[in-house]
């Protein structure tokens, strides 16, 4: 693997942190900024809101520039939106300021992947963009603790200061170790636009939609279930959030080579398998080793299918995949938003602390029909169709700048 992916993945670690870092230190950004911290938590929701219009937007907005020059100009926007963050006065001009540090999130990642994807060999695809995913599972062992920690020994201000320096090293290693990779002719947004404008581009959002709705159904509530049901103390929830990460690490490492080698069968088993663990999350939370050994698991088929799912979307958009691999992103922070609503209807009607794992199973089982449907669509339930997943320019290794390939990977669902 190129060191490349290396510069990739510190984006992508600093994005995680960024994203997650906010939940551990509202009590002290409340007190900070003279609000509850109900009124704090509608800055994971602003965050949340910068990335589902930011990916698309920047996206197309970018759609002519070359690739690098784009991930240096996004890469600057996230440096500026975490300190504008650090640096806000009240709580007003930090909602914005969380705005604006998410609106480059769901960009830098699809324009990532598709860099990634263009860095190796097309039958490597998969696990270069896996790769870079690894920064964002390490963020939540690493840097979401790391940053929670710094926030309450000396200000949550500090915290979003050290993630813009994480951005600065990662604009950085972005300049020095990212190969130029040329925008193919007639690239723009009405490219872009008219590739996801097929119905295999939205059954695959739907599909990131809904099936990744049903793991935020239950990690939005995976504390107070610990506490409440399995009788855990407040004080060891960390450790098991950095469980979670660790889950989510192995599942992206399993995903990169598994989804190279058949992609639709990895996406199939990895929502058949998340949707048998939530069901089975709701009846082991009563005990403490087999609740931490479905967290373990959650957080593993968590990350497995966002590689498939996002090849998959690049897949269908041939020509222009950014466009697809950054909504992909918006997708999730929709799944994010709706899982954890639907998880908190069910607590509110008395259904109990555990009843957000049976809306989780659901929402995944509902995933995998729809992945299903979509498999159908491509042709035989996705055996033996053959498609493209990246077609463009890409850095040849060892040649200059200039020297362009065409890189083309081929999906093998059978």
């Amino acid at each position: 693997m190129p060191l490349a992916l290396l510069a990739l993945s510190v984006v992508a670690f600093g994005i995680g942190t960024t994203e997650f870092v906010s939940m551990g230190l509202l009590p002290q950004i409340a007190d900070g900024v003279g609000v509850s911290v109900p009124q704090a938590g509608n800055l994971i929701s602003a965050y949340a809101l910068g990335v589902v219009v930011g990916a698309p937007l920047l996206t197309g907005l970018g759609a002519r520039i070359p690739h690098k020059k784009l991930l240096l100009l996004l890469a600057g926007l996230f440096v500026v939106g975490n300190v504008a963050s650090a640096l806000a006065p009240g709580f007003g001009t930090l909602f914005a300021a969380r705005v604006l540090a998410g609106l480059p999130h769901g960009a830098l990642f699809g324009v990532g992947a598709v860099v990634a994807s263009r860095l190796v060999a097309p039958a490597r695809a998969a696990r270069a963009v896996s790769t870079m995913f690894l920064g964002l599972t390490v963020a939540n062992i690493v840097g979401v603790p790391a940053g929670t920690a710094l926030g309450q020994q000396f200000g949550w201000r500090s915290a979003y200061l050290a993630v813009a320096v994480i951005g600065l090293i990662a604009l950085a290693a972005l300049a020095r170790l990212v190969p130029h990779q040329p925008r193919a002719e007639g690239a723009g947004i009405r490219h872009e636009l008219r590739a996801m404008g097929n119905r295999h581009i939205a059954i695959g959002l739907a599909t990131a939609v809904v099936g990744f709705g049903g793991c935020f159904a239950v990690y939005s509530y995976l504390v107070p279930m610990l506490t409440e049901v399995t009788g855990m103390a407040s004080s060891s929830t960390t450790l098991v959030l950095a469980l979670y990460g660790v889950g989510m690490t192995l599942g992206t490492l399993l995903a990169g080579p598994m989804t190279d080698r058949a992609l639709r069968p990895t996406l199939y088993g990895g929502l058949a398998v998340m949707a048998v663990v939530l069901f089975a999350f709701y009846f082991a939370v009563q005990h403490t080793v087999t609740a931490l050994v479905c967290v373990l698991l959650i957080g593993a088929m968590g990350s497995f299918i966002t590689t498939p799912v996002q090849m998959l979307l690049m897949a269908k958009a041939e020509q222009a995949p950014t466009m697809a691999a950054a909504s992909n992103h918006s997708a999730f922070n929709l799944a994010n938003a709706g899982g954890a609503w639907l998880g908190g209807l069910v607590i509110s009607a008395g259904w109990g602390w555990a009843s957000p794992a049976l809306v989780g199973a659901s929402l995944a089982a509902v995933g995998l029909g729809l992945a299903v449907v979509g498999g159908v669509m491509d042709g035989g339930f996705g055996r033996g169709k053959r498609s493209t997943v990246v077609a463009g320019a890409a850095a040849k290794a060892g040649a200059s700048d200039e020297a362009e390939v065409q890189a083309v990977g081929v999906e093998r669902a059978g």
